[in-house]
């Protein structure tokens, strides 16, 4: 019988969708947990923090034992934990003497299920035989940005309908999500990269230099896309004055919306697209949006540069995952782990960065975002040195 790849393609996108649920969801319910639970801002500050950490834990654990266990149990226990972390978000600050610690346990059971879907998927989508690799991997990432816009939009409106007092429900709601797709994964054809025993052991990795070049991409990568988009919403409201919900929806909403549609547009041109120039002129522009958003004059100028940044790093992240899947092709989970866990190092330090140049500018955001700005240089510079002593992708 002929294998339905269509169906492990289907799978990967809802776990990016369930990523994108993990990773955006309980940010929309801080000031919930406060008012509810009692909790200070400090607390509720760990939360993220708790996340991404958690996260990265798992980034670098999968490097050990994901060949060993085996692609398809690891990638069903990710749906499994993200659905059991998200319905425990609803049920144990409730019946835990201590409500925070009921909410940290369960953010870091769909963090372990998160971190576990950003190592796994790209490489399931990269072994399966497309013709066209770096377009299906940089449609696939898009999957994440709809996930998050459809978080943030839908969950709006049932808070809308229904008031925050019913957030349980909605909780249980985006719970079923990874839970239906258990069963995709568990029956949808699945390949390895490389055969059991041919990857390349991280002390190997390690030892080559386009290893390293590759991680200082990654790093960038999620350095520059979420340095953006983590401050997106206090900017727009600080720079153009207005509410917090006209904010989410014009600051990080407007982003994910055109990360997303870059993702799409680059899909339908890569056959035709050099990935490398493509990535460089990706980061010329989002140099220009950091720019704009931090020096114009006018409010208006600030908040386009703050979107169409979305549209500048939307292929960064895919465009280097592909890129190393063609330069160094024996690479296998290993390889796939440590560049999400680069990704996730980038995406975790960088906000905080913007944050503390911010702050030792008096508080001024657009000081930490103009400091902001030397991550997509560094990525431009990564794939010029990567052009000159590696070469181009092939076309």
């Amino acid at each position: 019988m002929q294998k339905n790849y269509k169906k492990t393609l289907a799978a990967c996108y809802l776990g990016f969708i369930t990523q994108a649920i993990a990773a955006n969801y309980a940010p929309l319910l801080f000031l919930t947990f406060k008012d509810t639970y009692g909790m200070g801002l400090e607390k509720i500050a760990l939360i993220p923090v708790v996340f991404y950490f958690t996260q990265l834990l798992v980034d670098l654990a999968a490097t050990k034992f994901v060949d060993k266990v085996g692609y398809r149990v690891c990638v069903v226990a990710s749906q499994v934990l993200s659905a059991a972390g998200l319905a425990l978000l609803a049920i144990l600050p409730g019946i835990l003497p201590a409500p925070f610690w009921g909410i940290l346990i369960a953010v870091m059971l769909y963090a372990t299920g998160s971190g576990l879907i950003e190592v796994l998927v790209s490489p399931i989508v990269e072994a399966c035989p497309f013709e066209n690799k770096d377009g299906m991997m940089s449609l696939l990432h898009s999957f994440y940005c709809w996930g998050a816009v459809g978080v943030i939009l839908l969950s709006t409106l049932f808070f809308a309908l229904f008031g925050t007092e019913n957030w349980k429900i909605l909780t249980l709601v985006w719970a079923a999500v990874p839970l239906l797709n258990v069963f995709n994964f568990s029956t949808c054809p699945i390949e390895r990269l490389v055969e059991e025993g041919e990857g390349m052991r991280p002390a190997s990795l390690f030892r080559m230099p386009l290893f390293w070049l590759l991680i200082l991409l990654m790093v960038c990568a999620g350095a520059s896309e979420v340095s953006m988009a983590q401050w997106a919403s206090a900017f727009t409201e600080s720079a153009v004055g207005v509410s917090k919900t006209v904010g989410d929806l014009a600051g990080p909403c407007l982003f994910a919306v055109l990360m997303g549609l870059s993702r799409i547009l680059y899909s339908k041109m890569s056959k035709k697209t050099d990935l490398v120039r493509a990535m460089t002129v990706c980061g010329l522009l989002c140099v220009a949006c950091y720019l704009t958003a931090s020096l114009a004059p006018s409010p208006v100028l600030g908040l386009m540069g703050c979107a169409v940044c979305g549209l500048s790093v939307g292929i960064m992240w895919p465009g280097a995952i592909s890129i190393s899947a063609e330069k160094c092709p024996k690479g296998g989970t290993a390889m796939f782990a440590f560049l999400a866990l680069a990704g996730d190092l980038g995406a975790t330090v960088s906000p905080v960065l913007v944050g503390g140049v911010s702050d030792l500018a008096g508080g001024d955001l657009r000081m930490g975002l103009l400091f902001a700005t030397v991550f997509p240089l560094i990525l431009i510079v990564a794939l010029f040195l990567l052009r000159r002593k590696f070469g181009g992708p092939k076309k």
